[in-house]
């Protein structure tokens, strides 16, 4: 299974991105998710998407800002991204498995990685 990040770019504090994450083979059965990696910083959680159900999760820092979807026909799992600020800066990575909902936000329980997709956002 591999996971492809794309979308990322260089854009001004307020625009907004749409990460796409492809997937080769089953990967989104079960949880999807996205993270990020800000420079000298720890992998950082961002959003969680539950197939079943398509329930989703959101760390507080983009709550009501980001959107984390799946596109079933092309298999892909996006993340919408509005009103952006530089904090959001740092490289988003999309992340797939059969994870615990419990642990959606432990980058350890995830099986599969993208190499990432950096974003950049100016003041």
């Amino acid at each position: 299974v591999q996971l492809q990040a794309s979308g990322g770019g260089l854009v001004q504090a307020g625009d907004s991105l749409r990460l796409s994450c492809a997937a080769s083979g089953r990967a989104f059965s079960v949880v999807a998710g996205w993270f990020r990696q800000g420079p000298g910083k720890e992998r950082e959680f961002v959003a969680a998407l539950r197939v079943s159900g398509d329930r989703t999760y959101y760390a507080n820092s983009v709550k009501g800002r980001f959107t984390i979807s799946r596109d079933n026909s092309r298999n892909t799992v996006n993340l919408q991204m509005n009103s952006l600020k530089p904090e959001d800066t740092a490289v988003y990575l999309c992340a797939a498995g059969p994870v615990i909902w419990g642990r959606r936000d432990d980058p350890g329980a995830y099986y599969y990685w993208g190499q990432g997709t950096q974003v950049t956002v100016s003041s």
